[in-house]
């Protein structure tokens, strides 16, 4: 199977753990009889540095014509990079702004995963870490109070803001079937997460997530309160497979849910449209003050890539490859600098990518 790949290899360390996860896509099509046509496009302070804008034009054209987009990393040092002198629509961040717009990319997808080999790191007691989890929290990322109309106004002479939170059917319904269909693809269990007793909005998202649940009979379908979630994903992640949620609850689900996995250079994400279409990207930042160092942790890339073998080109075969291979070399007790601990052998950016390959 040939797939199109457009690349954003970005600022900071993003070209470096690009290339690992390139490398780790390479010997998968040696593999698996597959061919991926890769075209690089600027997104970020590179883009800025050669094009005087965070994104092109050109560049979303090249996006759009591609099966699924690769993300290293965007934007420097906040306090020292020329880049954040320039105004708000023209900084790094505001790329990754333009891409989702123009793209389409409405669900986000977070996977929480703590590995076997990684369970010291995790902040939860001991006995919770033991039994492990494995989420995905799927996020709707274009409608609700982050894009509502907002005003501040005085009022009766009290300086007053305004933020409105908006969701229609439409909007939930396309959010909640991606997160059925990966569910589909997981253990079968959905947990909408809403505030249904106060909001009419999470009402309207609670009727419409019932009602295309009747199209997934094999999936279990709970609905949680946000804020019992909030406290049940400290008290016992296991329980969760896919948590379905709006845009602000998911937010702040997804970080609290990274926070728990403990290292945040393991965690990939994924943002898809209408179609198979996606952008996938570590959830770490560019961390400008190892580039160029071999430091950098590849691995949240590399699983990312995984997630876009599985959820953009339907290869569930290869995307387990390549997850079981970022294990085994982990539990042969190889580490970047990030997660290093006692007894292991800490390598660079290059040969971990390098053992992730050779293990597929």
């Amino acid at each position: 199977m040939n797939k199109k790949i457009t690349v954003i290899r970005g600022d900071g360390i993003g070209p470096e753990i690009v290339t690992e996860a390139i490398k780790v896509l390479d010997k998968v099509c040696e593999k698996f009889g597959h061919s991926f046509e890769y075209t690089d496009i600027l997104m970020g302070g590179c883009s800025i540095d050669a094009c005087g804008v965070p994104l092109t034009d050109e560049a979303v054209a090249t996006a759009k014509a591609a099966d699924a987009v690769l993300l290293g990393a965007i934007g420097g040092n906040t306090s020292t990079s020329p880049w954040y002198k320039l105004e708000p629509k023209l900084r790094p961040e505001a790329g990754l702004l333009k891409i989702r717009k123009e793209l389409g990319l409405f669900a986000n997808l977070r996977p929480a995963l703590l590995f076997d080999e990684l369970k010291d790191a995790c902040p939860l007691r001991a006995e919770i870490a033991e039994k492990g989890f494995d989420m995905m929290i799927m996020r709707e990322l274009t409608g609700g109070l982050y894009f509502g109309d907002r005003r501040t106004e005085v009022v009766d002479g009290l300086e007053t803001a305004v933020d409105t939170l908006i969701y229609n059917e439409n909007e939930i319904r396309r959010i909640a079937r991606k997160g059925f269909d990966i569910a589909m693809k997981r253990r079968k269990k959905v947990t909408s997460v809403d505030k249904a007793n106060v909001l009419d909005s999470s009402r309207l998202w609670r009727k419409i997530v019932n009602e295309v649940a009747k199209d997934y009979p094999e999936v279990e379908l709970e609905h949680m309160l946000v804020d019992n979630a909030a406290m049940q994903l400290v008290r016992d992640p296991a329980q969760f497979d896919v948590v379905l949620t709006e845009n602000m609850f998911g937010d702040i689900l997804s970080d609290e849910a990274a926070m728990v996995s403990g290292s945040l250079g393991m965690l990939a994400s994924a943002s898809l449209n209408d179609t198979k279409f996606g952008l996938y990207e570590p959830s770490h930042g560019s961390a400008p003050d190892i580039a160029g160092q071999d430091k950098a942790n590849p691995l949240a890339t590399i699983l990312s890539a995984a997630m876009m073998l599985r959820y953009s080109f339907d290869m569930d075969k290869e995307a387990d490859a390549v997850e079981a291979a970022v294990s085994t070399v982990l539990k042969e007790g190889y580490r970047t600098g990030d997660i290093k601990a006692e007894g292991c052998t800490v390598v660079g950016c290059r040969q971990m990518g390098d053992l992730i390959a050779s293990r597929i």
